[in-house]
């Protein structure tokens, strides 16, 4: 029964914890380290839950063929997938990494992980980190066990705390009223007996941990440290700054029923989109399809036309088309059935130093289209000119769910 509860408990914790602990959470600087000198790599971590096909897709449960859409756009974009060691390593100072990554963790130990989640990363060749708690190991149903566990630790995985019972907002504050003996009691079990425990089963060190729900309090960052914690990890969004606080580092929860945190995520917003590898800055970078402005490229007007060229493309349904741009969510792109362009006017001035775009489709059969057409092109702005007029479009892709989205009955997984 208590398996039943978690959706819809857990989603409404991560509202809960984004609007309450965040700011009167923030560690004090007697609780810090002096933070490393800053750099231009900024990392985006990804936040994943449960997969399946051929369930309904729920905020926290995903169709695994969105995720590999989702992997196969990091790769489209250039964002490199980097290990947890290579995270920590960086973020003490003694590594340099790409200028734009993504950490890729997956949280609670659901078996669909290893069944649907696994197989595609391993394809990819990207590292992950499952953040396990102890009461949802080895204990049947659709949890993993130690073996898929092991396995994925063999071959990208690392491993890292997610508390003992994975108490959400509302115990946590419970036991707080208790008393402040009885709340260490309580703190100490649920991050130290955690990593004890993870640290005996598995041959990988537990140096980092995820809030259960994001939520986190004063109390909890000297007993962080007290056992030997780098990093935790918090549910509020944002790009991960080598100078980021260690003891509140942002995520972003990637919800299988919203796909506007992962378009958050992987749109790098300060300092523009990064070129890849061994391409110059405004050089055009490789799409699936001619687009404008071509991917990449810097442009000086702030009110382009958008447009991608499908006449390659076989099979499409024109009437399915759909255009994401970044600010503004879906737009009315039309397609000109002679020319087979796709297009939409930009109609309000762009506020940004980089513009992302997203075109899906589906077949003639109704199908999705394999691979989603993505690109992001910069705009020539002067660093500190911002237009005057209403910026609630400019935050449309980092706003957290809403209060109605987080009311909303989850669909239930036994």
């Amino acid at each position: 029964m208590l398996r039943r509860v978690f959706f819809a408990s857990l989603l409404a914790s991560v509202l809960a914890s984004a609007q309450e602990a965040v700011p009167a959470a923030a560690p004090s600087a007697a609780t810090q380290p002096s933070p490393v000198p800053d750099d231009a790599t900024r990392v985006a971590v990804l936040g994943y839950h449960d997969f399946s096909e051929a369930q309904p897709e729920t905020e926290m449960r995903m169709h695994t063929s969105k995720f590999r859409k989702q992997m196969e756009t990091l790769r489209q974009l250039g964002i490199t997938a980097i290990s947890l060691e290579d995270f920590l390593a960086w973020k003490r100072g003694e590594k340099s990494l790409p200028e734009k990554c993504a950490l890729i963790t997956l949280d609670d130990g659901w078996k669909s992980v290893y069944t649907d989640a696994y197989p595609i990363l391993k394809e990819f060749g990207y590292p992950f980190t499952l953040y396990l708690y102890k009461n949802y190991v080895d204990v049947g149903g659709k949890s993993l066990n130690s073996e898929m566990i092991r396995e994925m630790l063999q071959h990208g995985a690392a491993i890292g705390s997610h508390s003992v019972s994975h108490p959400f907002p509302g115990v946590v504050k419970g036991e707080k009223k208790k008393g402040a003996d009885a709340f260490d009691v309580f703190l100490r079990n649920q991050i130290g007996e955690s990593k004890r425990f993870l640290e005996s089963k598995f041959p990988y060190p537990v140096t980092t941990y995820a809030y259960p729900g994001g939520y986190h309090c004063e109390e909890m960052y000297p007993l962080a440290r007290e056992f030997g914690y780098a990093v935790l990890f918090t549910v509020a969004p944002g790009k991960v700054r080598r100078s980021s606080p260690d003891l509140t580092v942002p995520r972003y929860m990637v919800f299988g029923n919203n796909e506007k945190p992962f378009e958050a995520a992987v749109s790098f917003r300060d300092g523009g989109t990064v070129p890849p590898a061994g391409s110059s800055p405004g050089a055009p970078q490789k799409t699936l399809v001619p687009v404008s402005p071509e991917a990449g490229v810097v442009v000086s007007s702030r009110l382009p036309l958008i447009s991608a060229d499908l006449s390659t493309v076989a099979d499409l349904d024109p009437a399915s088309l759909v255009m994401k741009v970044a600010g503004f969510g879906e737009v009315p792109a039309t397609f000109d059935p002679a020319t087979k362009r796709f297009s939409w006017q930009v109609n309000r001035k762009l506020r940004h130093s980089t513009c992302q775009v997203a075109v899906t489709w589906k077949t003639l059969q109704g199908k999705p289209a394999e691979m989603p057409l993505r690109w992001s092109f910069r705009i020539d702005l002067p660093a500190s000119y911002l237009p005057e007029g209403d910026d609630t479009a400019e935050h449309a892709c980092d706003a957290p769910p809403t209060p109605e989205a987080a009311a909303a009955p989850a669909t239930p997984n036994p």
